[in-house]
């Protein structure tokens, strides 16, 4: 029984070692990347290959980079028709969150969250809830959960402490 305790102890421990050194690595990242000088070469030397490419006014693409079910972040960064870094900007936020409303779509909402870190299908009501897992300043774990129906429509979403974060 020990010994299986101490297993755990030890993944627990190694995969809160790789949260924390995801995140100092993204810090890092972000702060040798220049809005407006940063280009889409530097961007992806950086971060890596995106998790999907949008679309952005004018020409542009924006990159979403995910940092879901393991992290609290997700990034979209902005690359210009010049091809210059125009914004990065971490969107899991309160005001975000605030702009998901009733009948928003699914690629709309994905667009301004980025991926989930988690999709729960419920069969008999005919919805499904996408959560992403984020960080309410100061420093508490929540989930903001968005519940969509067979549309694929946004029918009401909210937020709420993490629980698996506390359990860890």
């Amino acid at each position: 029984m020990k010994q299986r305790q101490r297993w755990r102890i030890g993944v627990a421990t190694a995969l809160l070692a790789g949260v924390v050194g995801l995140s100092g690595c993204d810090n890092q990242r972000i702060a040798e990347l220049e809005e407006g000088v940063a280009t889409q070469a530097d961007v992806r030397t950086k971060f890596g290959e995106p998790e999907n490419i949008w679309d952005a006014p004018g020409g542009g693409r924006i990159f979403e980079y995910n940092r879901q079910p393991q992290g609290q972040k997700n990034y979209m960064i902005t690359i210009g028709a010049d091809g210059k870094m125009s914004a990065l900007r971490q969107v899991l936020t309160p005001e975000n969150f605030a702009r998901v409303q009733p009948g928003m779509m699914m690629e709309d909402l994905r667009k301004l969250l980025g991926k989930p870190a988690k999709l729960t299908p419920y069969a008999l009501k005919r919805e499904t809830e996408w959560e992403w897992r984020w960080v309410q300043p100061p420093n508490s774990p929540m989930v903001f959960t968005a519940t969509l129906n067979d549309d694929q429509r946004v029918v009401r979403s909210g937020s709420s402490p993490d629980r698996g974060a506390e359990a860890n």
